[in-house]
């Protein structure tokens, strides 16, 4: 009981943010705070239950909004750790806990007598306030697509399958994580570093003395890794045994192995659909989406396939002609593809990323997404000088609206580290609402730059820049909310949709007028000159059929794994024999093999992959009225904060984007910006 009376996860957050009091939380808190809050989750949802007056909003869907705090609590503090700071200690108790608050959700979810009180007020939803008819609809439809409405014996399958597939999406995450740390290409030659930018090495001399190897270089297959490597080294073995280390992650015949997992994991995830009704995953994936139907996916993905692929085929042959010329006689191969097309982009507009970099430091893309927020609607970000920390990256803000009230904290924890999985995400430690007195949003972006030399800055290259502001937008769209119930908040809306507010936010930080501004160089302080930028101007649609056509191959895997009919015994086959059909280049691999595919094994993305490219749809055709009436136009500001980032899922989301678009999103858009039309 002593844990229990002294456990900081179960006491009021006090201090002025109520931020989580980390350095209080020790590992022996967390099992038993979740398990007195799932007990504390239980009686509220049975006093639902019990309740003998006739079921309306307030004592069923409000008091359902209301529940679970304490749960929900720690459930975010845990896992945002997990992902952001894991360690085998809290490995281990993912392990033990998830399946349990699988069965947790779905007792909930299963329960009969609360589906029909929920029933009960969808049929009566009428009467209600257009934000409470929504979370009636949204609620009622959760309910039903996750199987109350299947007997007894089909509920308790649901249930196994389901604890099946939380521990093994689990496995599959922590099985990433340490295939990628397990691998180290070891350099210990000085003379093999040839070509590789200064922080790149002094990064891998510091995972070096992290692995014991002082005087040595290590690279990791980590894409803050890889891809500097692939685009300077010499070395063209070593580019190639990097780049194999990265893509046969969950491949290697060990105890982290994936092939097993994914089979597993895929065909539980059919039983489920059939169990349900549907055809397939896909099928019930995609039934509360935008795109509606894998049919308009598969459209959308096929009408962007063979344009991508006839720029890919060219910049293929544009790339051999260099490898000719050089004097070699090798065929280009996907590990070479980073290598040559920055030759070719050197070659064709005189410019390199090298040239851009010394102006993109950290310091200046934050200020230009905090400006960017502050002129399209009137927020402010501060520094919090003093706050609890679960590492000393972390940094913290104030967001303050054009009154200087308070709206929001913000957090950025942006550099690389062995304890963090790879790439790049936003997500809350509270979010927005007011039914229960006003609760401010508490978002949190996590990257993985590379850390520099202490006392030096941190300079970026532009997709590091691209993704701070795209994480930006998602945390602007957590901070912005303005909604009444927690459930419709923010970032909770249908996968397909989440991607655009991030997606345009990426429009600014790629606009020559933000470059201009805040793109000055770290050492001299010098605008970044019209010459350059003009270069980087006519390179910004460089490369774009490699780059759709690898995203695209890897929503075409994701696809396949969900809409196949028959059982998968050979992992290898199985991609081959969908990308042979494809015709993808063989210069070409997809952006994500399955055995590694953590968006759609652990990540939420099953299905749904599409979903960056169905966002850019969105945002290409959004972002066209600040092309024609200006950057940061007060008015259309104005509206995107009220029609975008501000309603979460309160209001029908096309319904919501034609308003502010003034018509249907326009495909022709996406192939225009990548310059495929």
């Amino acid at each position: 009981m002593k844990i229990m009376k002294n456990n900081p996860l179960l006491k009021d957050f006090d201090n002025k943010y109520g931020i989580p009091p980390f350095e209080e939380i020790k590992i022996e808190h967390y099992l038993p705070a979740f398990k007195e809050s799932i007990e504390r989750h239980k009686i509220e949802i049975n006093e639902i239950i019990k309740n003998t007056k006739k079921p309306d909003f307030e004592n069923v869907l409000n008091a359902m909004e209301m529940s679970g705090s304490d749960l929900n609590k720690v459930s975010r503090v845990f896992y945002n750790l997990l992902s952001a700071d894991s360690s085998d200690e809290l490995n281990k108790i993912a392990s033990e806990i998830s399946p349990v608050l699988s069965r947790h959700n779905d007792e909930i979810i299963l329960n009969q007598k609360l589906f029909s009180k929920i029933k009960v007020v969808y049929e009566q939803r009428d009467n209600l306030d257009s934000e409470q008819r929504r979370l009636t609809e949204v609620t009622y439809k959760a309910f039903k697509s996750k199987g109350s409405l299947l007997d007894e014996a089909n509920r308790k399958k649901l249930q196994y399958f389901n604890e099946e597939l939380s521990t093994l999406s689990l496995k599959f995450n922590q099985n990433v994580l340490k295939e990628t740390n397990n691998f180290n290409l070891v350099i210990d030659s000085e003379s093999d570093l040839d070509g590789l930018p200064d922080d790149l090495i002094h990064f891998a001399k510091e995972q070096a003395i992290d692995a014991g190897m002082d005087d040595m270089w290590v690279f990791k297959p980590t894409r803050e890794n890889l891809y500097p490597f692939l685009t300077s080294s010499l070395n063209r073995d070593l580019r190639e045994q990097l780049y194999k280390g990265y893509l046969n992650r969950g491949k290697n015949s060990n105890s982290e192995n994936n092939e097993e997992l994914v089979k597993r994991m895929a065909k539980l995830r059919k039983n489920k659909a059939n169990l349900l009704g549907y055809d397939s995953h896909a099928d019930l994936a995609l039934d509360d989406t935008m795109a509606e139907n894998k049919e308009n996916v598969f459209s959308l993905l096929d009408a962007v396939w063979d344009p991508a692929i006839n720029r890919a085929n060219e910049e293929i042959s544009e790339m051999q002609k260099i490898i000719q010329r050089e004097g070699n006689n090798f065929k280009l191969e996907a590990w070479d593809w980073w290598h040559y097309s920055e030759k070719l982009r050197k070659e064709k507009y005189d410019f390199s990323e090298a040239e851009i970099k010394p102006y993109l430091s950290l310091k200046n893309i934050r200020l230009a997404a905090f400006k960017t927020a502050e002129r399209l609607f009137e927020i402010s970000f501060h520094k919090i000088q003093d706050h609890p920390k679960y590492h000393e990256d972390l940094e913290g803000y104030e967001v303050l609206d054009q009154n200087k009230q308070l709206i929001g904290i913000f957090f950025t924890d942006y550099f690389a580290r062995p304890s963090k999985q790879g790439g790049a995400w936003m997500t809350s430690y509270r979010d927005q609402s007011k039914n229960n007195g006003d609760v401010l949003p508490m978002i949190i972006n996590v990257c993985n730059f590379p850390k520099p030399k202490k006392g030096e800055p941190t300079l970026l290259n532009l997709e590091h820049a691209i993704t701070l502001f795209h994480e930006f937008g998602h945390a602007l769209h957590g901070l912005l909310s303005n909604v009444t119930y927690p459930s419709l908040s923010g970032t909770s809306v249908p996968r397909d949709y989440v991607e655009f507010p991030s997606q345009m936010m990426e429009n600014w930080i790629r606009s020559p007028e933000v470059l201009f501004e805040f793109a000055t160089h770290y050492e001299t302080g010098e605008k970044i000159s019209e010459e350059l930028m003009s270069k980087y101007i006519a390179s910004q649609k460089f490369n774009q059929g490699f780059a759709t056509t690898e995203y695209l191959a890897a929503s075409y895997l994701d696809l396949a794994w969900h809409t196949e009919d028959k059982d998968v015994d050979d992992i290898n086959e199985f991609e081959r024999k969908l990308f042979d059909k494809k015709g993808l280049p063989y210069e070409i691999d997809s952006r994500y093999e399955s055995t590694y595919f953590s968006h759609i094994f652990a990540g939420g993305y099953s299905s749904s992959y599409y979903s960056y490219m169905w966002s850019e749809v969105l945002d290409s055709s959004a972002f066209e009225g600040f092309e024609k009436n200006g950057l940061f136009n007060k008015d259309l500001g104005k509206k995107l904060k009220e029609l975008v980032y501000s309603s979460g899922n309160s209001k029908d989301l096309m319904s919501q984007f034609k308003k502010f678009n003034g018509s249907e999103p326009n495909p022709l858009r996406l192939l225009k910006k990548r310059g495929l039309a």
